[in-house]
């Protein structure tokens, strides 16, 4: 019996792998050596790096750049903790990364970016490529250089090609995402005049709200990282000018002025803001929060009541978007983080649905103007189409 069991397991493990292997493919590693004399270096002073698939027939003058997300740091310690990685070093990074969801180059699961130029921005800056302080510690050799790196590499993929580009879109997921909002107009800028260009942000709309303690923790935090970084001149100048540059790294703050059109994916009850802007582990010394935040399904009626509250703050942080004819909404009620570089979250038969709409057809109607997409998902547990997946990146967590 349970040797049958176990080759029904077998079986159905090479099944998945079969699958996720027809559904993703592998992709070199570029790096951007030019880039090191000019200052645009990672954490640790190496060469920013990305993944590049080539587009084909009709998308050949078409770009997809895809940001990695990966959290921040805003002390010495941490970004020293992530000098010593793949977060803070090309060095330690993989050879080939697998391309799947947004960046898939299969027309049946990616129908409207799968000939295009899909590039994967490796992210290892700390700061969502917004950092540029000129000076180097010589005792830590950390190099606060994010925004020097973004503008390295987008140079190098206009000389590859994208100075002729008739359509192009900058995306992110999570710390990716939100450098895809705070870039969003530079990146439109640095293209030329006649292309169509959007940005989507994947889980990248982090709000500012109190913690479960009443604390201002992430405002905190992301005012640390804006100096420590040296952000705030790389920020939305129409942001800065009349609040602070902590401020300005909250999206809620820099999508009303920015001109560009923006695509909103999010979770209402983003897994990563519910475990480290709510409940991060400073603001629950108990850790009565910690089986709720591993499963919604585990969490308390109150918790659930705190939780539901987080989703009217959030969606009161929406408004400005929800309000602009050019921006799309795709806010699910998923317990979930990042959900366009997963096929299954992307575009699969049994991914989430809005209006009967998947996310990869929500985001190509969008992008190619066919229709318009703004749907706000009912409240958790409304949308069984969510099976309480918690698809999380590996962003760092209190």
């Amino acid at each position: 019996m349970a040797r049958a069991r176990l080759g029904q397991w077998l079986s159905l493990l090479v099944c998945l792998l079969i699958l996720l292997k027809a559904e993703s493919h592998p992709v070199g590693i570029t790096l951007v050596e030019n880039a090191v004399a000019k200052g645009a270096v990672c954490l640790d002073g190496s060469a920013p790096a990305y993944h590049f698939d080539k587009g084909f027939g009709a998308g050949i003058n078409n770009w997809l750049v895809h940001v990695e997300g990966g959290g921040w740091c805003n002390s010495v310690e941490t970004c020293l903790d992530r000098k010593n990685n793949y977060r803070g070093s090309s060095n330690k990074m993989e050879k080939s990364m697998s391309f799947s969801g947004v960046l898939s180059n299969k027309q049946k699961f990616n129908p409207d970016f799968y000939n295009w130029n899909r590039i994967k921005v490796r992210y290892c800056d700390g700061s969502s490529f917004t950092g540029d302080v000129e000076a180097v510690n010589p005792a830590t050799n950390l190099h606060f250089r994010g925004a020097r790196v973004f503008r390295a590499i987008i140079d190098d993929l206009l000389a590859k090609g994208m100075k002729n580009a008739q359509s192009a879109l900058l995306s992110g997921c999570s710390a990716g995402g939100l450098a895809s909002i705070l870039n969003c107009d530079n990146f439109r800028s640095l293209l030329p005049v006649g292309t169509k260009v959007k940005c989507l942000a994947d889980a990248g709309y982090f709000i500012n709200a109190k913690t479960v303690s009443g604390s201002q923790h992430i405002q905190a935090f992301y005012s640390e990282v804006v100096a420590l970084h040296g952000s705030a001149k790389n920020l939305p100048a129409s942001c800065t000018s009349k609040l602070s540059p902590g401020l300005c790294f909250f999206p809620q703050n820099v999508v009303p002025v920015t001109r560009t059109p923006i695509f909103l994916v999010n979770a209402a009850y983003d897994s990563w803001q519910i475990k480290n802007i709510l409940a991060p582990g400073i603001a629950d010394p108990k850790g009565a929060w910690k089986k709720c935040k591993l499963d919604i399904k585990n969490c308390s009626p109150s918790q659930l009541q705190t939780m539901q509250e987080y989703r009217l703050q959030f969606l009161g942080a929406l408004s400005h978007a929800s309000n602009s004819t050019t921006h799309g909404l795709f806010i699910d009620s998923c317990y979930a983080h990042c959900q366009i570089g997963t096929q299954e979250t992307w575009l699969a038969a049994d991914s989430p649905v809005l209006s009967k709409t998947t996310i990869g057809k929500a985001v190509g109607d969008w992008y190619t103007d066919r229709t318009p997409f703004q749907k706000i998902d009912c409240a958790y547990p409304c949308n069984p189409t969510c099976k309480n997946r918690v698809f999380d990146s590996d962003e760092q967590q209190d």
